[in-house]
């Protein structure tokens, strides 16, 4: 398979990475070719991917850009389409709806989400629709002094979308119908003070939502129906008498819908949650090193068998094999070296 890593790439973000590259993995031998350099580009830092990965979209950390590119199954190579203004500072993770028409973004450093249109050929257009987040503030002067959505999620039946705001302390909730969000009449839901909701996943079968909390290292379950959310249990990411600074940042369950993990910094390791069958609530597992230094992003392999570390502060990337028994995490010894990177998507040959 084919792996594009992006991450930030500016003194002012202290970036130490060069754009995005691609690489080749096998599969068997866990090795990564290097096989593309894509340059002059400004923090490439959070990516997704077409449902056919024919086209490869990033948000550019600290700037206000979003980028378009056509993705060769059969080379793995690269071609930027275009990039557009998505009319915010700092856009941290973008989403395409079903119809793949229309691509969300999440702007971090304005407190908003826009809304841009898709040529037929993937090419972005000019924002559509730009929604303002409005709320107070949580408590922490530095993290919260305003809205910071961090993520936008459809969920799975694509009519609704989630936005953690990191800066109000809660998630918002909205309808995505004809190009256009509108707030579901539950409009979003309140966390705890200093929680600071940050990403966000649906389980693959039950009507179950997880939030990560960025500040208070826990992460939240949620029932979810039609658009409306119910706190059902908050759970810490940290074993009872860990007293170092931490956040979490990066959240995902498993294809086969039995393990929860998260990722977290300064303890810079991935926990491992189960969750119920029934219920979809869930129970610490185990905490596995990551390798590396600030475990900004991680993303499981396409056949749900490994789980890939951006180790964003010590520039690169450690590889786990996932026991499919337990869902334990075992370090392959699989290390790649890159500047501050924090994205990966990976794209399998036709």
């Amino acid at each position: 398979m084919f792996a594009y890593v992006g991450g930030y790439t500016t003194p002012d973000r202290d970036g130490r990475g060069n754009g995005i590259n691609a690489y080749r993995v096998d599969e068997v031998t866990g090795g990564w070719t290097h096989l593309q350099h894509v340059g002059g580009l400004e923090n490439p830092s959070l990516f997704t991917l077409s449902r056919d990965q024919s086209r490869l979209y990033s948000v550019h950390g600290g700037r206000s850009l979003v980028s378009a590119f056509a993705v060769d199954r059969r080379t793995g190579s690269l071609t930027l389409l275009n990039q557009v203004d998505c009319q915010g500072n700092n856009p941290v993770d973008l989403a395409l709806d079903p119809t793949e028409r229309f691509l969300v973004v999440a702007n971090y450093g304005t407190g908003a989400v826009a809304v841009m249109p898709l040529g037929e050929d993937g090419r972005l257009q000019p924002v559509s629709q730009l929604i303002r987040l409005e709320g107070t503030p949580g408590p922490n002067p530095k993290e919260q002094s305003s809205s910071h959505p961090h993520a936008v999620v459809f969920d799975p039946s694509g009519q609704f979308v989630v936005v953690p705001d990191k800066g109000f302390d809660c998630t918002f909730f909205f309808r995505f119908h004809g190009g256009r969000l509108t707030p579901t009449e539950q409009g979003y839901i309140v966390s705890a003070a200093s929680a600071a909701p940050r990403h966000a996943a649906f389980h693959p079968t039950l009507p179950t939502l997880y939030v990560n909390n960025e500040l208070d290292s826990t992460a939240t379950v949620f029932s979810w129906a039609a658009g409306r959310a119910t706190e059902r249990q908050v759970i810490s990411t940290l074993l009872a008498g860990y007293t170092a600074h931490n956040t979490t940042a990066e959240i995902a369950a498993s294809p086969c819908g039995r393990y929860l993990y998260v990722s977290n910094r300064g303890q810079d390791s991935i926990v491992q949650f189960v969750i119920a069958s029934d219920s979809g609530l869930l129970t610490y597992a185990g905490n596995f090193p990551t390798g590396g230094a600030k475990p900004r992003f991680f993303t499981l392999g396409p056949r749900g068998k490994h789980l890939y570390v951006a180790n964003q502060d010590s520039d690169e990337i450690t590889v786990f094999h996932i026991d499919q028994a337990s869902g334990s995490l075992i370090p392959t010894g699989v290390r790649v070296k890159i500047g501050s990177p924090s994205a990966m998507s990976f794209v399998t040959p036709p």
